[in-house]
């Protein structure tokens, strides 16, 4: 998805703290997010987080260490001006998908009479403590209501597409931002607290991970509205789909240990996440998106 060439930035959003292992007691082990990917694989392999939750059941919960220092941009970072330099770096993209995130997050709040809280992302390597834990980047990428912050390993998404089989792509990236402060609107309305700690493909965590996929997709559609990029193509949604199928319990199931288990779905399945991302795609409107009544 391109940027705007002189879209103005705000790296202020984004913190780099890459090439610093801060640790500490405790792990999370996914934080309610997209990238619970290799810990789900240790789980599906007999293994368990050291946090007694669910996989990928973290929200919510502190379970040892603290939020690192908060960092500043870096000189990198700080470089980071222009939907041209977003169209030129792949950490500038980040920035700038980011800011398009929130800037739409703010005007829906505002519509409706309340206050979007800004919350930063936070790129790292290896691991970091945050408020909910020590995290690795086995973790994956994963929201902290604890701290309000969005924690990313950008290797990730290498991970998806030569691990997972996603074809990847930048808007890929920016379903998977966008699903992540989708956890962050939840933690906001009060939605977040109660939706975890229930397996099963229409528990309560599978139900949250679906709702928080709509509100991607209702981002999607207003990513231009808030000049920060261009219309959507199809092949971009396409991309985005591919990346919600990719990370589908269903097919992590099937991929990691030859059959699937809809009793210990924490994400939902590839179907799932399809149908919810299209759901606030195409209706563009956060009402759409209550997962939690009827069938998910």
């Amino acid at each position: 998805m391109s940027f705007n060439s002189g879209a103005k930035l705000d790296p202020s959003q984004v913190e780099d703290v890459r090439g610093s292992r801060i640790g500490g007691r405790g792990l999370a082990a996914g934080g309610g997010g997209i990238g619970i990917i290799v810990a789900l694989v240790w789980v599906l392999l007999g293994g368990s987080p050291q946090t007694g939750e669910t996989v990928g059941g973290l929200v919510g919960q502190t379970i040892g260490g603290g939020a690192g220092e908060p960092g500043p941009a870096s000189s990198a970072l700080a470089e980071c001006r222009t939907g041209a330099d977003a169209n030129a770096s792949e950490d500038c993209r980040i920035v700038g998908y980011v800011n398009s995130i929130q800037a739409y997050w703010t005007d829906e709040f505002a519509a409706t009479g309340q206050r979007y809280v800004v919350a930063r992302t936070r790129f790292f390597t290896e691991q970091i403590s945050t408020g909910c834990g020590v995290a690795s980047s086995a973790s994956g990428p994963f929201y902290c209501p604890s701290d309000s912050y969005v924690y990313i390993d950008l290797g990730f998404f290498d991970e998806l597409r030569s691990t997972f089989g996603a074809q990847g792509g930048p808007f890929a990236q920016a379903y998977i931002l966008a699903h992540e402060y989708g956890h962050h609107v939840q933690d906001l309305v009060g939605t977040l607290s109660g939706g975890t700690g229930q397996e099963g493909q229409e528990g309560q965590s599978v139900r949250t991970e679906l709702q928080a996929d709509c509100y991607a997709g209702v981002w999607a559609n207003h990513a231009a509205a808030t000049g920060y990029l261009v219309k959507l193509t199809d092949a971009e949604v396409a991309d985005a789909l591919d990346a919600a199928s990719a990370v589908g319990d269903d097919r992590i199931q099937q991929e990691m240990q030859g059959q699937v288990n809809p009793e210990t779905w924490t994400h939902g399945s590839s179907a799932q996440r399809q149908k919810w991302f299209m759901v606030g795609y195409q209706a563009g409107s956060p009402d759409r998106c209550d997962t939690f009544s009827g069938n998910p």
